[in-house]
């Protein structure tokens, strides 16, 4: 292989200088609007149209079937209404409530067991109809045909367990009636996320629920849920952290000790 002149090698130390830059400009740029702002309050974003946004994508929610509205001459009251006054509780398709969300789980279980055996076998032969002595020739030498067999057995087993656990959570959000049964029951489901720097924390909650337990501000608690699904967890660089390596986690499912 020939070597490179120094020419050659000049050029190849420009090209590579030169792919650098933009990537040293990067931090740079940082660094100079962070020095800019120096003494300053962080100035807010410009309102803008979300719509126009880069990533933007229009949402599909389950809607309820349009109903025509007949209105009756000199009738106060409103046809398929429950009230004389428009009810503002969840009852069809699309509308929302909100799931006031109250774990508070505590358990404290204590079991302690102990089991003890012991058990002793003892057989001999001495009177074989006449045989037993006939029984050294199949037997090893000083053998008692009266001891032939004697088996001992001792067992004992303890054992104890532990297991305390405690649960909080208390928050609220919103849901989505996403079916109507045909009993008049209400399937809802409803997602919260919030992030904050590099953490997403995400609560999910969903079930059935009656329309008759739905309070008159729109609102129904987590106890009241039929077929509860409630999920609260996160990720993130925190999540990440805490969890073991995809590594690891294979090893302790491999391993058998």
């Amino acid at each position: 292989m020939s070597k490179l002149s120094k020419s050659s090698k000049s050029r190849a130390v420009s090209r590579i200088g030169l792919m650098a830059l933009p990537l040293l400009a990067l931090p740079a740029c940082g660094s100079l609007d962070r020095l800019s702002n120096v003494g300053k309050a962080p100035s807010l974003s410009a309102i803008e149209n979300p719509v126009s946004q880069p990533g933007y994508r229009p949402i599909s929610m389950p809607m309820p079937a349009p109903k025509p509205i007949h209105y009756q001459a000199n009738s106060l009251w409103r046809p398929g209404s429950r009230a004389f006054f428009k009810d503002q509780r969840a009852q069809v398709v699309g509308d929302i409530l909100t799931v006031r969300v109250r774990i508070t789980d505590k358990a404290n279980i204590d079991n302690t067991t102990q089991r003890t055996r012991q058990n002793g076998e003892n057989m001999g032969a001495k009177g074989f109809l006449g045989f037993e002595n006939k029984l050294d020739k199949f037997l090893p030498d000083g053998s008692n045909p009266a001891g032939l067999i004697d088996l001992t057995s001792d067992a004992n087993s303890k054992g104890a367990g532990s297991v305390k656990r405690s649960e909080q959570i208390v928050t609220d959000v919103a849901a989505v009636v996403t079916q109507v049964l045909p009993n008049g029951n209400l399937v809802i489901e409803g997602k919260q996320e919030v992030r904050v720097n590099f953490e997403l924390r995400e609560l999910v909650v969903a079930g059935v629920v009656r329309p008759e337990d739905i309070e008159a501000g729109n609102q129904i608690d987590s106890t009241k849920i039929a077929q509860a699904r409630i999920a609260y967890g996160g990720r993130g660089q925190i999540t990440d952290v805490q969890q073991p390596r995809y590594g690891q986690q294979v090893l302790d499912i491999l391993l058998p000790f």
